[in-house]
């Protein structure tokens, strides 16, 4: 066979991974355009040859150069034994194994699942699928304290809110606290730690979680080891906290000593590697689950820590409390981190930069919107996509609204600006992951970035974009009424380039439903027939409108519009 395609599998997460007990996800990647049919082989590992189950794979989609390929194995012995079977549509074929590809499917081998050990299967809070994330700055949130969060709860719990995620509150000299004078001390600007203590209490009563933020990568430079290292020099029993270059230590006119980002010298570099700084910080993140009773740790700059850290961190932490939360904030793709022994989750910034693209600046369609979903979700195992922050913006980026009135095509940009913005939000909401709303953004507030995107949040009514902030709250409720919008399954349905629309459904064992959203200034015509199958009528859950079975269904979207079939 003179026939050669692209296949790409390996024995591990995320291309081969537990998602329940005797049950392993299989990935494979294949070459697009070649309409190719992929059936994996499988049988225990130590079953003879002849024994093996065929079972087709589903095609889930395109990623661009290469098309996804899933299929669910079972196995009552926790090991396996599977390899490829690779077909076209003029019926040449590949067989594909640990050897690689061949005609001969001996030759190609078998890749070997040898055990599904429990530590590698992700288990999650058992709230993370009910989880909708509002995040705080605390300091220009509402009078600037921790007693000001705690009388706006009942707002938060009024808009569907059920996970507060507070930026760090602990002393520091800077407005943002990202420069840790005492990790076990709440900033005198903010409370202390009984105000803590009942705003968590109040949380909890409103059914809202609490998750706070932890800066390990770097401490401020008025941290008391720090400041040790600075009069001491090389005699301080604290100089191998940090990584000081030469001594005297000197601040200006550059630091001599690593530091968070480029030279911020008020942020000197943790020296996690070392056992005495590794057992501090440990010790301050238990410490406030146990005085304070937070339910998670949104964890600062966390790719630039040494990953052994973390997992010990991760043992330690869930071992004592197996419901905290644990959130890495990296700002590219994170799957390296998410697989089971680290983090929970990560901030989705690259899903924000897909958003934007296709949302806030109209620079890509939904076929590239489509793909990069596909791509980074293919990036992670399940359970790790199901606990990543999906977030439209943070305190450090631009206000989604502003990047569209900034986009967008043509002169009429400004005006469908909020339109636009609604678009991404009913897509946050009705995607997998937690989605995480950051304060203000639900009454319309604006602002470039830091410190225009950490402005005081908006409390008068008549300041407030009210109908924003309901289409906020319906689209929570939504979620929240919906099981399969919480646990259900992403695929893609369809997507139109041309006219700039794009469908997808969310499927559960259960449940079935369909999302379209336009993303144009023109009303678009659906037929809904092929989609339809069996059911006699279909519900628009966002309008109540249904649709009842005739022979061909079309329903026409309004400009910017969408619909939430059920």
């Amino acid at each position: 066979m003179s026939q050669k395609w692209f296949l790409y599998h390996t024995c591990e997460d995320p291309f081969a991974f537990p998602v329940g007990p005797g049950v392993l996800k299989l990935r494979l990647f294949v070459q697009s355009g070649q309409q190719l049919s992929c059936t994996v082989i499988h049988s225990d590992r130590y079953d003879s040859p002849g024994k093996e189950v065929p079972l087709s794979m589903e095609r889930i989609g395109s990623a661009g150069a290469y098309e996804i390929h899933e299929a669910l194995i079972k196995t009552d012995t926790k090991r396996s034994r599977y390899l490829f079977y690779v077909e076209n549509t003029s019926g040449d074929y590949l067989w594909y194994g640990e050897r690689g590809i061949s005609e001969n499917r001996e030759r190609a081998g078998s890749f070997q699942y040898a055990y599904f050990h429990n530590s590698i299967a992700l288990e999650l809070p058992s709230w993370v699928s009910d989880a909708v994330t509002y995040q705080i700055y605390p300091s220009s949130y509402n009078q600037g304290t921790l007693q000001g969060i705690t009388d706006k709860i009942p707002y938060l719990q009024e808009l569907g809110i059920t996970v507060i995620y507070m930026t760090p509150i602990f002393e520091s000299p800077s407005e943002h606290k990202y420069n840790t004078s005492d990790y076990y001390k709440v900033d005198p600007g903010f409370g202390d730690v009984n105000g803590l203590k009942e705003l968590v209490n109040q949380a909890h009563q409103h059914g809202i979680k609490v998750v706070l933020d932890a800066v390990f990568n770097h401490s401020g430079d008025t941290f008391f080891a720090f400041k040790d290292v600075l009069e001491q020099g090389e005699h301080s029993p604290y100089k191998d906290w940090f990584f000081i270059d030469s001594y005297p230590v000197t601040q200006s006119p550059s630091p001599n000593y690593e530091t968070f980002g480029k030279a911020e010298v008020h942020m000197p570099k943790l020296n996690m590697d070392h056992k005495d700084v590794a057992d501090y910080m440990i010790g301050v993140a238990k410490y406030w689950v146990r005085e304070a009773g937070i339910d998670g740790w949104r964890l600062d700059v966390a790719n630039e820590v040494n990953p052994l850290f973390w997992s010990r961190f991760r043992k330690e932490l869930k071992a004592e409390y197996p419901e905290l939360l644990i959130i890495g904030e990296i700002m590219h793709a994170s799957g390296p981190w998410l697989r089971g022994d680290k983090f929970d989750g990560g901030m989705n910034y690259v899903l924000r930069d897909a958003m934007l693209e296709f949302f806030a600046e109209q620079t890509t369609g939904p076929v590239r919107f489509m793909e990069q979903l596909l791509h980074q979700e293919a990036l992670c195992n399940d359970q790790a996509n199901s606990a990543m922050f999906q977030l439209i913006g943070s305190h450090d980026t631009l206000r989604f609204l502003t990047a569209c009135k900034q986009g967008g095509r043509g002169w009429d940009r400004v005006n469908t600006a909020e339109k636009r913005m609604r678009l991404a939000v009913f897509f946050q909401l009705t995607y997998i992951g937690i989605p995480m709303i950051y304060y203000g953004d639900e009454v319309g507030m604006e602002g470039a970035t830091d410190p225009h995107c950490r402005k005081p949040m908006v409390w008068r009514e008549c300041d407030q974009n009210t109908a924003l902030r309901k289409w906020y709250q319906q689209l929570i409720s939504l979620r929240m009424g919906h099981d399969v919008l919480r646990k259900g399954s992403f695929s893609p349905w369809f997507t139109d380039e041309a006219r700039n629309v794009l469908g997808y459904v969310r499927r559960s064992d259960q449940d079935k439903m369909g999302l379209i959203i336009n993303n144009s200034p023109n009303s678009y015509q659906l037929d809904l027939s092929p989609y339809r199958s069996d059911q006699n009528v279909l519900t628009d859950v966002l309008s109540g409108s249904t649709f009842n079975n005739t022979d061909r269904l079309y329903v026409q979207i309004e400009p910017f519009g969408c619909l939430m079939l059920l």
